[in-house]
């Protein structure tokens, strides 16, 4: 997203570094609104979920984070309440624990590459053309340069998608780069 968003939990830093690694999603506010209603009882309740992100083609997901063994009953009655509200507004809702070990251990570092300075011409553009068919990532690497200066730049353009790799699988030297998005 190009800035800071904010998180309470290893769980949250894992899901907004997943929507930042989104294509599809173009913004996200950490802690974006407040809810507020009465129970059955009459007692006042409120809360507030964990994120909201819009997407490219105007749709919205908010996202509650909490591990499922840690769901207790008054807190599943507020993501109940959530999902009630973002169903009136149009909005997908999501209640989401622990993210799959794997992807998250890729995307993060992924997105140690993530910035800018990792885009270099002409690396980039021979780095699009080795990968223009899928072949094992260091295969492609070797062939683009020396990889002190190419591999930065190779894990930038997968973060962006510009490149492509199943990050569902352990990323390692044999892992399938291609063009595109594989995700």
């Amino acid at each position: 997203m190009g800035g800071h968003i904010g998180y309470e939990s290893w769980l949250e830093r894992d899901h907004v570094m997943l929507l930042d690694f989104d294509p599809s999603v173009v913004g996200v506010s950490s802690q974006p609104f407040w809810l507020f209603w009465m129970s059955g009882n009459g007692k006042g309740l409120s809360h507030v979920p964990d994120y909201f992100a819009r997407r490219d083609d105007g749709s919205a997901v908010v996202l509650d984070c909490r591990p499922a063994e840690r769901r207790q009953p008054r807190d599943l009655e507020k993501f109940e309440a959530t999902r009630a509200a973002c169903d009136q507004v149009g909005w997908e809702f999501r209640l989401v624990g622990a993210p799959d070990e794997i992807l998250v251990r890729n995307v993060k570092w992924l997105a140690g590459y993530r910035h800018p300075r990792h885009l270099v011409e002409p690396i980039a553009s021979g780095l699009r053309k080795v990968f223009a068919a899928p072949r094992p990532l260091m295969d492609g690497a070797m062939m683009a340069g020396d990889l002190i200066t190419v591999l930065p730049v190779l894990f930038h353009l997968l973060w962006l998608h510009d490149l492509s790799v199943d990050v569902r699988a352990p990323l390692h030297a044999a892992a399938m780069v291609s063009p595109g998005t594989v995700q």
